[in-house]
């Protein structure tokens, strides 16, 4: 099966470097395989050279026989390749680096104690991956493409408020609306992509709408950072719940306007849609969904539910 996988991704990517770096191993590797998956074929599958890498005639008509069938095939070995039953196999998942090591990788005693088999192999990372492409059995975050063949299932809303250490805001006036977060000292967020100061626009339970304009007195790249400068008492961050849910929850840091947040979409669990799910996939996706359940992790999450269960100001 490696060798077929290696060959149908180096076909797409016209690269066994690329190839490589989708299927998480050396370029090597997936040229033994390819070459490997030649000699038992008996005909040449690539045209080889230093600087380019296409298909033969043979290795086309192989291509557009094997291709479609690629998924269904991984799926029947992943579930055949089990001993009475048992889920087994590397598990590949992409996880943003802050969610997923404070709310999931607490799961993972529990969930390799129940299915022993199963070898993670997780990956933390800011960028939403291509599932299909890069060989992930499932994602979690936000912002990904729903492109065909893609199932996203909703774990909590991905809701963004302001927060700032108890040291910081002794002495200070509280402010009474998103537009009072001017007088403050921000720790704000330059995006990636652009470069650019990310501004929120925050609401309220009513629907009311209203800029939350930082200053920007820090900026920083990285949201753990940002997490971090506020506890220091360095300025008032604007962050994702569920990376500062246990420093609001233990009162290292307050939330300000604890009735406004701003919302930036939902936290998913994205997998690829398979006739046959491999089962160690299918199991992943149930005690995630059953532990967010179990934990009240949405309700927790939502910035759009009050401050019953978090130390913050009254306003």
């Amino acid at each position: 099966m490696a060798n077929l996988e290696s060959f149908v991704r180096s076909a797409e990517a016209g690269s066994f470097s690329e190839a490589a770096r989708r299927l998480s191993l050396t370029p090597a590797a997936v040229s033994r395989n390819v070459a490997m998956l030649e000699r038992n074929l008996g005909v040449r599958l690539f045209h080889r050279s230093t600087r380019s890498l296409t298909l033969t005639e043979a290795g086309e008509a192989f291509r557009l026989g094997v291709a479609d069938h690629l998924t269904g095939l991984q799926a029947a070995i992943a579930a055949a390749a089990t001993d009475g039953g048992e889920p087994a196999g590397v598990l590949k998942v992409s996880l943003p680096p802050l969610l997923g090591t404070t709310h999931i990788l607490p799961l993972l005693p529990g969930f390799l104690a129940r299915y022993p088999r199963i070898r993670p192999d997780w990956h933390f990372e800011t960028r939403p991956v291509d599932l299909i492409a890069e060989g992930y059995d499932a994602a979690i975050g936000g912002g990904f493409d729903l492109t065909p063949g893609i199932i996203a299932r909703t774990l909590a809303p991905a809701h963004i408020v302001a927060v700032a250490s108890p040291a910081y805001l002794a002495g200070r006036p509280l402010p009474a609306d998103p537009g009072g977060l001017a007088s403050l000292d921000g720790i704000v967020m330059r995006a990636r992509r652009t470069g650019r100061v990310r501004q929120w626009t925050m609401r309220d339970v009513a629907g009311n709408e209203m800029a939350a304009p930082l200053r920007d007195t820090l900026v920083l790249n990285e949201p753990a950072a940002m997490r971090d400068a506020a506890v220091l008492g360095l300025g008032v961050a604007m962050l994702a719940v569920p990376d500062v849910l246990p420093e609001l929850e233990a009162g290292r840091l307050v939330r300000l306007l604890p009735r406004w947040y701003a919302d930036a979409g939902a936290i998913s669990l994205y997998y690829a849609s398979r006739a046959l799910l491999p089962a160690k996939t299918r199991v992943f996706i149930e005690w995630v969904m059953e532990a967010f359940a179990a934990q009240h992790l949405a309700e927790r999450l939502a910035g759009s539910l009050g401050e019953s269960s978090r130390k913050a100001s009254p306003r």
